[in-house]
């Protein structure tokens, strides 16, 4: 019996991954009407006032939102302010990509894709709109991971280089996409400083260094690779943008809802005070905005709820990424654990008694949101698999309905947010239509995300603007190789306007 237990929930679980992509296909009206069914958040469950009480602190309203939205726009501008720079919490990187693919690219392209333990090489073929990939996934040993800057650049050139034998194409003359997606500080398309090594990496004399010149420096020693040549180093909402972008022209902001959350934006070069580049067409360039930083200062703290401070207090890094642990998936299923508690405490759940497992930080996982918000309302088969899983012995049916209400709101003010966020930056562009590009687990799989966000960016963003929500495919991969798709489109036709002078134009 648990063994079939066990395997209906794997195969619901399939299911409704499934039927979540799916639905980012689907008319905005049918998935709302969706959401208003099975939402949680707007049903009156006719709750104890203590529950309120102790709950409300989630339940932001549209002032609040609007607010964000305010105090967003002027860290923006901050950001794109030399005097004002170094002090703003939204640093606004300029990415130096000035264009989206414009259809025209065609060859093919390398892509290399380092954000953790695995690192792939992708050969891309463009032709239009038909885009072919193959890939291979190669392991970053541990003992690599901890070594020298040296050690690692070779390992990733000894790999490109198994990989271009295996596909003969070491005679080859190929431009390289690099996603890297550790903190960086751009200071030209093929040029990107790593600030600090995350995610277990701690290789030596690689930090404060340009990891594309070291990639180069290390081909070099090879002696092996001479047509081999990076054009450019992006990180993963850029990488989201340009793939979506690939289909869409009107992409023009890429957002990562996943383990963490960041945007990046077209912004009008007369905007970006920052610049250090030419001033040539087209007069824009992408912000990497890193908002994830957003109320480091303290201009998020009138909706900070002790949940939001204690899971801040206990992190990594106190006092920093306060706007990205208000919503990524990293940190949602702790939010709704120290509510679940707090409720618990006070003899509002499960009759007073916890366990272990729920008491301890960490342990009440994002998914768990997800499945929860998913499970159906009419047995809750799922909800009761993760209780057994947290070992809580004593669970009914409002318990069951509480969790959810709780799940609930936490992800509905996550959504919320992340929308206020976008609104921002759409009416700061002022474009008549935008597509923005998605990519990241929690905007993947939990199941009403892009449903909210579609609901609340429309009543925070100006009437005149319409936008869609477009799930980005592989922007790590395919996303590097257009980036250096592009920028190999745009050297090919400046050499062309110099030799035949200022009448060939753009």
């Amino acid at each position: 019996m648990k063994f079939l237990t066990h395997t209906y929930l794997r195969l619901r679980q399939y299911v409704f991954k499934v039927l979540g992509l799916l639905a980012r296909t689907l008319p905005i009206t049918f998935l709302a009407d969706r959401r208003k069914v099975k939402d949680s958040s707007d049903v009156d469950h006719g709750f104890t006032r203590e529950v309120e009480n102790i709950l409300k602190p989630l339940d932001l309203g549209d002032d609040d939102y609007r607010k964000v939205m305010d105090l967003m726009h002027a860290e923006l501008v901050k950001g794109l302010t030399p005097a004002t720079h170094e002090a703003a919490d939204i640093k606004c990187y300029p990415t130096y990509v000035r264009s989206v693919p414009d259809g025209s690219e065609n060859g093919d392209f390398l892509a290399l894709d380092l954000g953790g333990t695995n690192f792939r090489v992708l050969l891309i073929n463009l032709n239009g709109q038909e885009v072919k990939m193959e890939s291979k996934i190669f392991i970053i040993p541990q003992h690599i991971m901890l070594g020298s800057g040296i050690q690692l650049f070779d390992h990733i050139a000894d790999c490109i280089f198994k990989f271009m034998t295996d596909h003969k194409l070491t005679d080859r003359k190929l431009p390289l996409g690099f996603t890297f997606s550790f903190p960086c500080r751009q200071e030209g398309l093929d040029r990107a400083i790593l600030t600090t090594w995350t995610k277990g990496f701690k290789c030596a004399g690689v930090e404060g260094n340009d990891i594309v010149q070291l990639l180069h420096e290390a081909i070099v020693r090879r002696g092996d690779m001479k047509n081999v040549k990076c054009l450019a180093v992006i990180n993963d909402t850029v990488g989201a943008l340009m793939s979506c972008a690939h289909s869409d022209r009107k992409c023009a902001i890429g957002l990562i809802l996943g383990t963490g959350t960041n945007a990046c934006y077209i912004e009008n070069l007369d905007d970006v005070k920052t610049w250090d580049g030419d001033t040539d067409e087209p007069h824009e360039v992408l912000i990497n905005s890193e908002w994830g930083a957003f109320g480091n200062g303290g201009a998020l703290d009138f909706v900070l709820t002790d949940f939001d401070r204690s899971i801040d207090k206990h992190s990594i890094n106190p006092g920093k990424q306060i706007y990205e642990k208000m919503i990524s998936g990293m940190f949602l299923g702790e939010i709704a654990r120290l509510a679940i508690e707090r409720l618990r405490k006070n003899n509002l759940l499960f009759e007073g008694e916890g366990s272990y497992h729920l008491s301890t930080r960490g342990r009440f996982y994002t998914k768990y949101v997800s499945e929860i918000e998913g499970d159906d309302v009419d047995n809750f088969t799922v909800t009761k698999q993760i209780f057994e899983e947290l070992e809580l012995v004593t669970h009914n049916e409002q318990d069951y309905r509480l969790v959810r209400h709780v799940c609930s709101l936490v992800s509905r003010r996550a959504a919320y947010l992340a929308s206020a966020g976008i609104a921002c930056l759409l009416n700061k562009m002022q474009r008549k239509e935008v597509t923005i590009g998605v990519d990241g687990s929690l905007y993947r799989f939990h199941p009403f995300f892009h449903d909210l966000m579609m609901e609340k960016t429309r009543a925070l963003t100006d009437a005149q603007i319409s936008f869609k929500m477009m799930l980005s495919h592989d922007g790590s991969g395919k996303g590097a190789a257009l980036v250096a798709a592009v920028a190999n489109r745009l050297l090919e036709e400046k050499k062309e306007a110099k030799g035949q002078g200022p009448s060939s134009g753009h």
